[in-house]
């Protein structure tokens, strides 16, 4: 059975990490660096595992993207489908 408290604590981290990820569109990082710098860090320094499974979610839904760097660790950004289309120059 799934704790209530969880799911909150969970809606919690997405919310955080996708409203930084609206205000830094173009933001990747990796696992620790999100829980570092995107989120309250007091708030979830003991929350890793927590994050992550958050993240991982993101990625299987679509909405992140995780890209592994050559030593193995994973770097999550947002999707290239959620992002705005670059902006192009009118032909002349």
């Amino acid at each position: 059975m799934t704790n209530p408290a969880s799911v909150g604590d969970d809606r919690e981290v997405e919310s955080a990490v996708l409203a930084y990820l609206d205000r830094h569109p173009g933001a990747a990082d990796t696992l620790d660096g999100i829980a570092a710098w995107w989120l309250p860090r007091q708030r979830y320094i003991t929350a890793r595992e927590r994050i992550e499974g958050v993240l991982s979610r993101l990625v299987a839904a679509g909405v992140l993207q995780l890209r592994r760097l050559p030593d193995g660790t994973a770097l999550y950004a947002l999707a290239a489908a959620r992002r705005d289309p670059p902006t192009r120059l009118p032909a002349t």
